[in-house]
Formats: structure tokens, C-alpha cells, sequence
């Protein structure tokens, strides 16, 4: 996995940080890592100054003041990657509902496959949830499904968040123009991708409810993400910044 960056965006993932990372590097001594953490009080940034001890030069941390989102997070870890010369980036959850080992065939589709965006989905091959309560799978599968009525963007787990991008798509994308910040945000980007005219490829796994910390999912976060598609979809007819 030369010349790829993980994005983990962490607040309060002292459970989880550092299985996560010791995982990370134990699949391949090739990849980097950054840490975007937003002021974790529980001390995450401190156990990530500490491993970055064991992996110099390969295990990155950016600080940030306040928590401001997964969505910004990720915007901010986007831009100082593609300072860098990384061909491949992923976004992983820090929880390990995404399974590690999933990275490599992420990478091997985006390197071998006509594909420029890969989706790590729950619903393209049935229902691949673990440990959800079923009220929160039926949202979840709702919400994908009133995405593509909105989007006609035919892809099945439009809210996942388990990705990973090609250099070009991401700097295709004018990143300051991002504008949603929490479930949202994952369809804003592959929607953006879409309407540029990148290719979605998307390749089952099996989506697994965290089973240390706290989860960040609220009704505000839901909400957004309602209002959001339809926004979205208004100003992608208007906007040059989608095309």
C-alpha cells in the first residue's frame, strides 16, 4: 500500500486508538496514517504523540481547537494530505466498525480496477449490519434509498463512511466548497464525484457496531442529512462548483 494515507477522525477514542493504529501497521508497513482529533479531553492526541514514538516518520497527528464535525475533519485532513505525495487516500472510522483488514481490497479495486472511488458498502450485497438495533438499520437503508430518489446517484450505501479516493477525485473537488459536516457529508462527496463524472465502484463488508466508547451519532446529525440531499441536489443544478 505504498503511497497511501489513512484519515482516522477521532474525539474521545482512548478505548480505541491505539488498537486501531497498532492494527493499521501490522496489515502493512507501507501505509501512513493522520490522526485528525478534535481536542479529545480523554486524551487521544497524547496516546497518538506517544505511538508516533513507535512509528516515526509514518503516523501523523493534526490538533484541532474544538469539535466542528466528522465532516470537517475530514476536509482538513484532505487538504494536508494532498500536500503530500499520496496516491490513494481512505477514510476510516476509528471504532472499528470498518474492518482493517477491508483496506486491502479497497486498494487493490482502486488500483487494478477501472474504478476512481471505492465504497466500502453494507447494502450492496443485502444487509451486512452487526450489532445494530433494527430501528437504526431501517433508517440507515431508508436513508440510502431516498438518497438515490433524490440523487438518481445509484449508489447503495451512500451514508458510508468507509471510502477511499484516488488523488484526482479529491483534487477535483473544490474542498472549501464542502459544505455539510455529518452523515451528509459522506454523500455530499460522492455526489460531487458523481456529477464530475468519476467512477463508483462499490465492494461488500460487514459493517460492525462499535463495542468501545461512546457513539457520536445524535438527531441533529440526521436531520442535516434530510435536508441536506435536497439542498445538494437544488444546487448541483445551479452551482458550477459540482460540475
Amino acid at each position: 500500500m505504498q503511497k497511501s494515507l489513512i484519515i482516522i477522525p477521532t474525539y474521545n477514542e482512548i478505548d480505541n486508538i491505539n488498537l486501531m493504529v497498532n492494527k493499521l501497521f501490522s496489515i502493512s508497513n507501507e501505509l501512513h496514517v493522520l490522526v485528525v482529533d478534535d481536542s479529545s479531553p480523554d486524551g487521544t492526541a497524547l496516546e497518538v504523540k506517544s505511538l508516533q514514538q513507535k512509528y516515526k516518520d509514518k503516523l501523523f497527528l493534526l490538533e484541532r481547537k474544538e469539535k466542528r464535525g466528522l465532516g470537517t475533519a475530514y476536509i482538513t485532513g484532505f487538504k494536508w494530505a494532498l500536500q503530500k505525495p499520496y496516491d490513494y487516500f481512505f477514510q476510516l472510522d476509528c471504532d472499528f466498525s470498518h474492518n482493517p483488514d477491508d483496506l486491502l481490497r479497497l486498494h487493490k479495486v482502486l488500483k487494478d480496477q477501472d474504478s476512481d472511488l471505492c465504497v466500502g458498502s453494507r447494502y450492496i450485497s443485502g444487509i451486512n449490519v452487526v450489532n445494530w438495533p433494527l430501528s437504526r438499520v431501517l433508517l440507515s437503508y431508508c436513508a440510502s434509498w431516498y438518497v438515490r430518489l433524490i440523487t438518481c446517484m445509484q449508489v447503495k450505501d451512500p451514508t458510508a463512511g468507509f471510502t477511499a479516493y484516488k488523488r484526482k477525485v479529491l483534487e477535483s473537488i473544490p474542498l472549501d466548497d464542502v459544505e455539510f459536516v455529518g452523515y451528509a457529508f459522506q454523500i455530499e462527496m460522492k455526489f460531487r464525484s458523481w456529477m464530475k463524472g468519476f467512477k463508483i465502484l462499490e465492494i461488500p463488508i460487514v459493517f460492525k457496531d462499535r463495542e468501545r466508547g461512546v457513539s457520536k451519532l445524535d438527531s441533529s446529525i440526521i436531520k442535516e442529512a434530510v435536508w441536506a440531499v435536497l439542498k445538494m441536489k437544488i444546487k448541483s443544478l445551479f452551482s458550477s462548483s459540482y460540475k
